[in-house]
């Protein structure tokens, strides 16, 4: 029995997953519990067609040869072998293995041979010729799905690219984020075993929901958290592990000592998140200099800038700005490759934000900009509805979040779930209600309202500035009430409670701004 499917998914194969009852449990050594194409391989192995046992491996990573595609063909159809015509083709004769499932399946007209009369069986088999065969040996036409729609690397002259456009407007495939097919590359026994399955189950199939092909390339940070630096190279060893791809920023913030991490005061910038658009400044060897387009800062109109690792920036295609999206709520969270799988495929942050596919079971499947279709815990998000404005928040609210981050070890640009400097924090609370503050203390004590230190209330911004509170604005707490506030402080504390006399701050105290309304 298959649990029907009602999302889409941008992605060719094995990023995709349904929640799947299957009598043939453990139908093959190579398929485990938490790969992501499961359900539909063990779907074939229900079917008879492909053979199965616990030490009987399906051969995922296999790349497959046209005769292994012909005979789950033959087997997917029940065609009889037997008393085929000939198919007189220079490489296959009568005795030989194969012989009946070749001769089917040209009998049928459903592969046929080369302009050299030749079948080449052992030949592996590429995208394009996936499409035409699958097209051919069920009879698939346009029927009532997505149209108008090109890869950018199917030329529409070629013989398989109407067969593409089929498996497209039957959502059998929809290529790759990066609006790709990829015609000439060989695909592995897993990869045609999925598009099989879904043709003869339609409800593997990706119905889609809020997919809109947009024709303009954007880039997105992919990677959980990436590190602005105010130059290129300048990440010292100890850095690599928030320079490495994928950045590992737990490990980073963990292994450093506190003179390591003082250091990075003037070195580092901000920090964005995983699938948070970026605009491209210029490139310089293995970095690139980008603006973060949701952090205001008069550094750049196009957002803040700074260098990282290019590795860390890829292009894509917004094609699920429809959707609904899935905020991170929680410090971090895991993205998970199927709602069933124990080993989490990432670790975000707070405030990370991914379309949603669809949500059920505590789960939300979410879009990821590069990595295709993931699982996420319901309790780690909110979820907005397309246009829907972020309710406004009140001062418990704010306080709330805030507190979220109570020991949270401090870091220098952080903005993230995993350390977070004094604008950091303040920048990202306040994001997280829909409210865009300046990323900088500096910028932030220069915009909200101006607010009488006898009237502040819970959420008001602190400033504090060198010359006793006179030259320049240097730190930025946020007031909770009770004469306390809640700050990041230095590298050599974490996020804390404090009362705002205490010194260096009641000396250094230089105005306070309110952003809520």
């Amino acid at each position: 029995m298959v649990k029907k499917l009602l999302f889409p998914i941008l992605l060719a194969a094995l990023f995709f997953s349904v929640t799947y009852d299957a009598s043939a449990a453990g139908a093959y050594s190579d398929v485990g519990d938490q790969y992501a194409a499961k359900a539909e391989l063990e779907f074939l192995a229900e079917r008879g067609i492909t053979a199965s046992g616990p030490n009987v491996a399906f051969g995922v990573n296999k790349s497959i040869t046209r005769l292994d595609a012909a005979e789950m063909l033959v087997k997917a159809r029940d065609l009889p072998t037997s008393g085929r015509p000939d198919p007189k083709l220079a490489d296959v004769k009568k005795g030989m293995p194969g012989y009946g499932i070749i001769a089917a399946v040209a009998d049928e007209g459903i592969m046929v041979g080369s302009l050299q009369g030749k079948f080449n069986p052992q030949a592996y088999l590429t995208r394009a010729e996936m499409a035409a065969i699958l097209v051919r040996a069920f009879d698939l036409k346009t029927g009532q799905g997505q149209t108008g729609f090109a890869f950018t690397d199917v030329n529409q002259k070629s013989f398989a690219a109407p067969s593409i456009g089929i498996l497209f407007a039957n959502n059998v495939t929809f290529g790759y984020p990066d609006h790709t097919f990829k015609p000439e590359m060989t695909l592995t026994r897993a990869h045609f075993g999925i598009f099989l399955a879904r043709i003869l189950e339609p409800d593997f199939r990706e119905v889609l929901a809020c997919f809109a092909p947009v024709s303009k390339k954007t880039y997105h940070v992919s990677t959980p958290v990436t590190t602005l630096w105010k130059a290129p190279n300048l990440a010292r060893t100890v850095d690599r592990p928030a320079t490495g791809d994928p950045a590992d920023m737990a490990k980073w913030t963990k292994s450093m000592t506190i003179p390591q991490k003082q250091w990075l005061v003037g070195k580092t910038e901000t920090q964005a998140l995983y699938g948070q658009e970026v605009e491209v400044l210029k490139t310089s060897g293995k970095w690139m200099q980008i603006a973060v387009k949701d952090q205001y800062s008069p550094k750049n109109k196009a957002g803040y800038p700074g260098w990282v690792p290019a590795a860390h920036v890829k292009a894509s295609y917004a094609d699920y700005d429809g959707c609904a999206k899935a905020v991170v709520s929680s410090p971090t969270a895991k993205l998970y490759a199927s709602a069933a799988s124990g080993q989490p495929f990432m670790t975000i942050s707070f405030n990370t934000e991914l379309p949603v596919i669809d949500t059920s079971s505590g789960w939300v499947k979410v879009q990821t900009p590069l990595d295709g279709a993931k699982y996420i815990r319901q309790t780690d998000v909110k979820v907005k509805k397309p246009g829907e404005a972020v309710p406004k928040p009140s001062q418990h609210d704010i306080l709330t979040t805030a507190k979220k981050f109570n020991g949270l070890p401090y870091l220098w640009a952080g903005t993230s779930g995993f350390g977070l400097d004094c604008s950091g924090f303040t920048y990202s609370v306040y994001r997280q209600h829909g409210i865009e503050l300046p990323r900088d203390a500096s910028v932030q004590a220069v915009h909200g309202t101006a607010v009488a230190k006898n009237r502040l209330q819970p959420g008001d911004l602190l400033f504090f500035a060198h010359n006793r509170g006179q030259g320049s604005v240097h730190h930025v707490g946020m007031y909770i009430g009770d004469g306390k506030m809640i700050h990041s402080p230095n590298p050599k504390r974490t996020v804390e409670i404090m009362p705002i006399t205490a010194e260096p701050y009641n000396s250094e105290y230089a105005g306070a701004r309110r952003y809520l309304r």
